[in-house]
């Protein structure tokens, strides 16, 4: 796989231009659900809300729906609850060749072929990773029109295993490496991402969206990326099956950088099988990315491991919490299922953190691959766009930026100084994991979180499995699984059985039965007022089965999103979402917003929804050129 990587597959029929929402949106104080009820979308032959991988797969087998109207039920979904209702603002961005792809697959289907598991399948992918056709933001308003060459081999190895690419989610700023203080979920272009279970608290980060898309059943999987705690902490906070994988088990080529060392994507799903079945879809070796060289799975099947019967007989090394009712009824699970649970501390490192030493480095060659006209070529040119642009985007400020940008690692005794950091990291988390392991013969190490950084550092896997509900606040709570490197199989099917033994899996729609409701918000009314509308897509010519002929149209919006803490490690849960803000997307692009039918439709919607907060919507149009 290469960074170039072109695929027969849906991707190389896609149209290079793309109606995208670049935008600014501003929640203005706490959100509360209000009282007026939301239209839900039209009823579907199968419950999205809790449909999984093989629960569609069946469907598309049977031919009671096609992928097509798969992906058009999605999309209404997201229409419903993160452009309107309960506004969780968290996609960012609908591919408008998302009907085009699902219906090229739709065709290959009614010839015989079908993929595997994933074939069909819709997917969100934060939008820190590269989709031709589509800006890659990182949730800054610097980057609203910055459009990637090509695919990031993620991607198009998902598309070659048949999933519809059908938007991108929202996420904390720069994957939460920003400026510390930022609340989880927040970013400058998008705003602030809620929590399907709870507006009031936060859906943590920075893999925000990816949390809040996947719980609310915005497609049927979502993918995020991790440096340290990105996956497992919204995974946690909105319920989800998080994997972490082993740093090199999935390219990060096309994908915004915080630290080569540490950083990796991974899937977010509703269950342990989605998260097996969509890890399968994810993993390359690029000869482009260094750490994938040394990647043993390759073509594994990870479902195929996935067993009621795999905690018999284990031995498990479980971090004591304290206050925590879930995870003791977890790990009494956990012994009712046949393993032994054996107490166990893991250390971490006294290493300097190298995030701030890897971040300029690692973004700037990101940048460097960009197409010539790609509006920022440095972290020195997003600085000075956000000081020239302070009002949209410096709410929180920019002291991660600012501190990355004064690291010089040309500079010889910086450069020996991190790179002693960075070696002395990795050896002393590894050395910490490992020796636990094999110390105590476990076949892995259990947490309800407190693993997270060291597993981080060690760039070792980790699986974060739904454990329950709090009884003070319905918050979800969830077991972590942690292992050494490329043990991502047996993880996976240790997560399996306790899945199926705890059973404790809630769809936000019982939790929060409230859900589909407008969202009023309290706070400064000096704000204007939101115009939220809908996505737009290109309808498929010649589709191989009927198809509803009312498609959801009016402009793509996107909006908020929210994020904390100094670097991106695992978030509280337990922070409530405070008031954010957030200013017009910069860069260049025709706006369509204030002309013409598409200011009546703003000025309609607006009227409607003037008293439920603010944000200001700038759609833009960019045509990418025909690649030859």
């Amino acid at each position: 796989m290469s960074h170039n990587h072109s695929s027969p597959g849906p991707r190389s029929r896609r149209r290079r231009g793309v109606i995208v929402a670049a935008v600014a949106c501003a929640l203005v104080g706490i959100p509360a659900i209000g009282a007026i009820a939301v239209e839900e979308p039209a009823p579907f032959p199968l419950d999205l809300s809790v449909a999984g991988i093989q629960e569609v797969q069946a469907g598309l087998a049977a031919g009671t729906f096609s992928s097509v109207e798969l992906t058009r039920a999605y999309i209404e979904r997201i229409n419903a609850l993160s452009v309107n209702g309960p506004h969780l603002n968290a996609v960012r961005a609908v591919n408008p060749q998302a009907l085009v792809e699902a219906a090229a697959l739709d065709a290959e289907r009614a010839a015989g072929t079908v993929r595997g598991p994933l074939h069909g399948i819709p997917v969100l992918l934060k939008d820190n990773i590269d989709v031709e056709g589509i800006p890659t933001t990182a949730g800054s308003v610097a980057l609203a029109n910055s459009f990637p060459a090509a695919d990031a081999p993620v991607t198009a190895t998902l598309e070659e295993a048949g999933a519809v690419i059908i938007g991108k989610t929202n996420l904390t700023e720069f994957a939460n490496y920003t400026t510390s203080g930022m609340p989880g979920g927040y970013s400058s272009l998008g705003g602030q991402v809620l929590n399907p279970y709870d507006a009031s608290q936060t859906p943590s980060g920075s893999s925000a969206g990816s949390g809040s898309a996947g719980a609310a059943a915005l497609a049927t999987v979502t993918v995020g990326t991790e440096t340290s705690g990105s996956i497992l902490s919204p995974s946690r906070a909105n319920s989800l099956v998080g994997v972490k994988p082993t740093v090199g088990l999935v390219s990060r080529t096309g994908i915004i950088p915080i630290s080569a060392t540490q950083d990796t994507a991974g899937p977010m799903t509703r269950s342990v099988y989605d998260a097996a079945a969509l890890l399968s879809g994810m993993v390359g070796i690029d000869p482009e990315d260094p750490a994938t060289t040394a990647n043993p799975s390759v073509g594994v099947d990870f479902t195929a491991g996935l067993s009621e019967t795999a905690l018999a007989g284990t031995r498990l090394g479980f971090v004591a919490s304290n206050n925590d009712e879930v995870y003791t009824a977890a790990l009494a699970t956990l012994e009712a299922q046949g393993a032994t649970l054996v107490p166990v501390t893991v250390g971490n490192t006294s290493a300097q953190n190298i995030l701030s030493l890897e971040f300029e480095r690692d973004l700037n060659a990101y940048l460097s691959r960009l197409p010539a006209d790609a509006p920022m070529k440095t972290l020195s040119d997003i600085i000075a766009y956000y000081d020239a642009h302070a009002n949209a985007a410096l709410k929180f400020g920019q002291t991660l930026l600012t501190a990355s940008e004064a690291v010089d690692l040309n500079d010889p005794a910086t450069l020996a100084s991190y790179e002693a950091a960075r070696d002395l990291g990795l050896a002393e988390t590894r050395a910490a994991i490992d020796t636990v392991l094999t110390t105590n013969d476990l076949d892995a190490i259990v947490s309800n979180s407190g693993t997270t950084g060291v597993g981080a550092r060690a760039g070792y896997p980790s699986v974060s499995v739904p454990s329950g509900y709090l009884a003070a606040n319905q918050r979800p709570s969830a077991v972590v699984f942690l292992g050494t490197a490329w043990s991502e199989a047996s993880l996976l099917a240790l997560a399996y059985d306790f899945e199926q033994a705890a059973d404790a899996w809630r769809s936000p729609f019982d939790v929060n039965p409230s859900l589909f409701r407008c969202t009023e918000l309290y706070g400064p009314s000096d704000w204007d007022a939101s115009c939220t509308g809908e996505f737009s897509l290109v309808e498929p010519s010649g589709e191989p089965t009927p198809e509803p002929t009312v498609e959801p149209t009016t402009e793509p919006t996107t909006e908020p999103t929210v994020e904390p803490t100094t670097e991106p490690t695992e978030e509280p849960t337990t922070a409530p979402v405070t008031s954010t803000t957030s200013g017009s997307a910069g860069g260049s692009g025709e706006s369509l917003a204030n002309t013409g039918t598409e200011l009546a439709g703003a000025i309609a919607i607006g009227a409607a929804l003037l008293a439920a907060g603010s944000a200001t919507v700038l759609i833009t149009r960019r045509r990418r050129r025909v690649q030859a």
